[in-house]
């Protein structure tokens, strides 16, 4: 269920009905302010709304009097182990404060970070990794991890309310993605505050990408999770941020530039269409617009299947046709299908979204999709599977064809084993 407590990070909101925050980490030495900041531009150019910095160090926390005064966007100090790193980091101006209160060193120390931030104004994230149990839960992790993750992450909540401290998020985190999706569902039914979501040391690009996408995805379906963090074993923060974004526009919970659709491709193609999404994927990341580009590799299902999508190219070995909103704009060679498509796509933006059609161009792109459709007239599309119910539904409700169910079909035959 959707959180119902908000906290406000620098000026984004999280919980509360929020549009989910997407959150990623540097990977550098947060003392190393100019790579650090750096780092925080690209992050903040790849839309990420929040960035967490590691402070384990005097030096880092002293750093982020200046990353705070100088970064696009707000910045959370991730503190473990030392609690006179958390308050430095709070009076250095840090927006937010990852703590795991039980490594922090007791209950005293957890109520000295919480007492300067409740004075300060600044939120906190609170909570477990499945690798960072309080030794007294290692018994019961071993039982039942989901149920491990869970009571550690309520007795923090617990404390935190405790101490008059109730500015914070929650997190729990795993790297196993069936235990991580559980443990959330589970503490979504027990507490009120935001869920910042995440599976911890998720792997490669490739791999980290798939698993937190499952993960991830499984839960916010759902309406659960405020915040996210993709975590990937890359020295290129912008790539979490990146994969965050596609699995909440693969969502619909938020949009931010284009979405591009791809066919699998089969034995129809006869174009390099691998050249091709790769130049359009290209080519779209200059774009801030949320429009929707489809790439197909035939004309046979191609303008149906991506009629939704704003704009599309439809190809075959010698020709194409470049469509918006399922019809086609013009019939071109294959070789200039995606300059033609950004040329639709630019004319159309310059124009408020609108889309010109020449009538002879689009006569003969339709044309054109006509003659590849009846030369695989033979094949069963999608559509037209879809057609030929639809027409049968039709006919049967023309011809008042009603069946009986409590006749049996077989009533009256007689039937002998061969």
């Amino acid at each position: 269920m959707a959180s119902q407590r908000q906290i406000d990070v620098g000026g984004v909101k999280i919980g509360g009905g929020a549009p989910v925050a997407v959150q990623t980490m540097t990977k550098t030495e947060t003392a190393d302010i100019a790579a650090t900041m750096d780092q925080i531009r690209r992050v903040a150019e790849a839309g990420a709304d929040i960035v967490r910095c590691a402070v384990p160090r005097e030096q880092d926390a002293e750093a982020l009097k200046t990353i705070v005064r100088e970064s696009p966007i707000p910045i959370i100090a991730d503190i473990h182990f030392n609690h006179t790193l958390a308050l430095k980091a709070i009076d250095a101006g840090a927006h937010c404060i990852r703590l795991n209160p039980g490594n922090i060193g007791g209950r005293d120390k957890v109520a000295e970070v919480a007492e300067l931030a409740n004075l300060k104004g600044t939120p906190m994230r609170i909570g477990v990794n499945s690798g960072s149990l309080p030794k007294h839960l290692h018994a019961l992790e071993r039982e039942n991890p989901v149920e491990a993750l869970v009571t550690a992450a309520t007795e923090f909540v617990e404390l935190m309310e405790g101490l008059e401290f109730t500015n914070f998020k929650v997190s729990i985190k795993s790297t196993n993605v069936p235990n991580t999706i559980a443990a959330n569902r589970l503490l979504s039914e027990k507490i009120p505050y935001p869920i910042h979501l995440g599976i911890t040391e998720a792997g490669t690009k490739w791999s980290g990408s798939l698993k937190s996408s499952v993960g991830l995805g499984a839960l916010l379906a759902d309406n659960i999770g405020d915040t996210v963090r993709i975590s990937l074993s890359t020295f290129h923060a912008e790539e979490e941020v990146k994969v965050a974004w596609e699995i909440l526009k693969a969502l619909k919970l938020r949009e931010r530039g284009p979405v591009l659709i791809a066919c699998p491709t089969c034995g129809r193609l006869q174009f390099d269409m691998d050249a091709v999404v790769a130049e359009v994927e290209q080519r779209l990341e200059t774009y801030e617009e949320a429009i929707e580009v489809a790439v197909l590799g035939c004309a046979v299902n191609g303008i149906g299947e991506a009629k939704g999508a704003d704009f599309g190219i439809a190809g075959a070995k010698n020709e194409g046709v470049v469509f918006a909103k399922g019809k086609a704009i013009k019939k071109v060679p294959t070789s200039q299908l995606v300059d033609t498509l950004f040329e639709q796509i630019d004319l159309s933006l310059d124009r408020g979204g609108e889309v010109e059609y020449d009538a002879a161009e689009s006569a003969e792109g339709e044309a054109w999709v006509k003659k590849i459709e009846d030369e695989n007239a033979g094949d069963l599309t999608p559509e037209k599977i879809a057609k030929m119910e639809h027409e049968a539904s039709q006919k049967a409700e023309n011809d008042k064809l009603l069946v009986d169910e409590d006749v049996s079909p077989t009533a009256g035959r007689r039937f002998t084993r061969a």
